[in-house]
């Protein structure tokens, strides 16, 4: 799949959206990593993370020749700022309807209508994919995310009180959403 778009953000900034590719994969690797230091509402620890410069490059090279997956960088002043992207739950017959989507963007940049937009080209990308439900998964606590969601249609189904272990804080409630494409 392919995606690029230019973005104004809140505070003035130009922002492009566009396919992760495989020369991105230092500068996404890094952003996971940091993304994922900075908040205790994504689902790996930077220490979990299993893949190193070489598997970043392949997975971004895989995502942007697939015809129903994607991962889209978000660059401000070109540095990958954010990412999110879409993956198929399988490709059973049963399943193969749904994706799952994530997204992760560095705290500098939160508020600034980042999140909105990848969660915009998301969607647009699933549907454009021919999926016919995308799903994602929230810390319920994770009060901005969680707005953001609905906001862009996407309605919860159920709740896991123990859904996440963290090593801050103990269990945390995670909302199971889903949108209807």
């Amino acid at each position: 799949m392919k995606y690029s778009q230019k973005i104004i953000l809140k505070n003035g900034k130009e922002c492009w959206l566009r396919n992760g590719t495989e020369e991105d994969g230092q500068a996404v690797l890094d952003n996971f990593n940091l993304t994922h230091r900075e908040t205790d509402y994504l689902l790996f620890y930077p220490d979990e993370n299993s893949f190193d410069v070489e598997k970043e490059r392949r997975f971004l090279k895989e995502k942007s020749e697939s015809e129903n997956e994607i991962e889209i960088i978000a660059l401000v002043d070109n540095v990958v700022v954010g990412t999110a992207g879409i993956g198929a739950v399988g490709k059973e017959y049963k399943v193969r309807h749904r994706a799952q989507f994530g997204i992760g963007i560095a705290r500098e940049f939160w508020g600034l209508g980042i999140g909105k937009a990848l969660t915009a080209a998301c969607i647009e990308c699933a549907r454009a994919a021919g999926y016919k439900q995308l799903e994602l998964e929230a810390v319920t606590e994770n009060a901005s995310a969680v707005s953001l969601y609905k906001k862009a249609g996407f309605v919860e189904y159920g709740r896991n009180p123990r859904g996440f272990n963290s090593r801050i804080t103990g269990f945390q409630d995670v909302t199971y959403m889903r949108l209807e494409l």
